[in-house]
């Protein structure tokens, strides 16, 4: 029998790459068919049979049988005298099926039709993958850590895929081990030399919502709906729920009974504080509930310029801050409002108070950038606090904070 086993060409691709037969089947009939072309012109009188069990491939050529001179056109018909060569029982007005030896074709062409053929499955490879992830964009996923470099991170799915986890997109704290399977959400898919490249993520906020709708069944079922999610990742995460059946409590189901369900959520984010509170359209009472856990005395709204100034006692400041500022830039980023904090005096009124900006000849710019990273605006705000708090908060040494401190309390001493 003349044939050709291509097991070699698609055997691989058949059983690992997720394409279904009937798609492989006709890809190894195209490829062959325009090797036809190339070699008789038309395919018209050519049959490809593929057997994807065995790897085999068959191509049966068809011609009707015509009285010798008759023949009009080579390619359909064939002479009577030529065709009992083949077959002596042959009559006239009968159709020769003849099967066609792929070595025919010469040894650079069979070359080239594995090389296309091998090119067509990787393109419906690439074409399923991207279909199957751009489908699942949002979805948690768990895969193996296969290789770790310094930007970013290799995983293999259950099927062999590539998957990246860039630096940016890893919690801080997250440290990782070959063979170790992590959990994290689809992000997105990007196209890298017209090949998908599947970007994973730790730190997306919706990350932290599918981890909610795997604990929390009432969300997974609908009943509680998370209104926003913000998150400083592997420091603090503030979720705002809102309950559709007054029955429910939505931040008791959320954080489970002792907090049952959400430790599993914190130990997978590393520790990140995780705030979960009543959503409100009341955005007094949403401000009060973003600043958590601080408590406030009285604000001051300015709808307008989405602006709010909020008074605290002095020990719920530094609360209302947060390490590193992280709190009340949660804050604002969930409420959509520019937030300032102010320490409320023990009149009632508004203490005098001058912005960090005023002492830019005595203090480095440096220094006044890095206090008001941490939420410390106003020469008060500093002196509110003490030099242990300071240098805990910030990345200043002792002895500039010190100095710092003096110049601000000689400027209200002039006062």
């Amino acid at each position: 029998m003349a044939s050709i086993n291509l097991i070699e060409a698609f055997q691989e691709f058949k059983d690992a790459e997720n394409i279904d037969r009937p798609t492989l089947m006709k890809v190894v009939e195209d490829v062959f068919k325009t090797l036809l072309r190339k070699k008789f012109v038309s395919d018209d009188n050519f049959d490809v049979i593929v057997n994807a069990e065995k790897g085999d491939l068959e191509i049966i050529r068809h011609r009707m049988i015509v009285e010798d001179g008759e023949v009009m056109d080579p390619l359909a018909e064939v002479a009577y005298s030529e065709a009992v060569k083949i077959e002596p029982d042959f009559e006239v007005g009968e159709e020769l099926y003849e099967e066609v030896d792929i070595l025919d074709f010469g040894r650079r062409a069979i070359l080239a039709a594995k090389q296309t053929l091998a090119s067509r499955i990787g393109d419906l490879k690439k074409n399923v993958l991207l279909k199957k992830y751009s489908d699942r964009i949002g979805e948690i996923i768990t895969a193996e850590v296969y290789q770790v470099w310094k930007k970013e991170v290799l995983l293999l799915d259950e099927e062999g895929n590539e998957l990246i986890l860039p630096k940016s997109e890893q919690i801080p704290q997250d440290y990782f081990k070959k063979g170790e399977n992590v959990r994290s959400v689809i992000r997105r898919v990007d196209l890298k030399n017209n090949a998908p490249v599947i970007i994973l993520s730790r730190t997306s906020p919706e990350f932290l919502n599918k981890l909610l709708e795997i604990e929390v069944p009432e969300i997974f079922d609908g009943l509680i709906t998370i209104r926003k999610i913000v998150r400083e990742p592997g420091e603090r995460a503030k979720v705002a729920v809102e309950s559709f059946d007054d029955r429910i409590d939505p931040v008791g189901a959320c954080v489970g009974m002792k907090g049952s369900r959400i430790h599993g959520i914190v130990r997978e984010l590393k520790n990140e504080n995780i705030d979960v509170i009543n959503w409100t359209s009341n955005i007094q009472l949403l401000i009060q509930r973003s600043l958590t856990p601080a408590k406030i005395s009285y604000m001051e709204l300015d709808n307008e310029t989405k602006h709010a100034d909020v008074y605290l006692k002095a020990d719920q400041v530094s609360l209302a801050i947060g390490r590193r500022g992280v709190n009340i830039k949660l804050a604002c980023e969930l409420t959509g409002l520019d937030i300032d904090v102010f320490r409320e005096s023990e009149g009632g009124e508004e203490e005098f108070d001058i912005d960090l900006a005023e002492f830019t000849d005595e203090i480095e710019p440096w220094v006044i950038e890095e206090l008001k990273r941490v939420g410390c605006d106003t020469a008060r705000s500093i002196l509110n606090l003490s030099p242990e708090e300071l240098e805990r908060r910030t990345d200043l040494e002792i002895e500039t904070i010190l100095d710092l401190r003096r110049i601000l309390q000689e400027e209200f001493d002039r006062e």
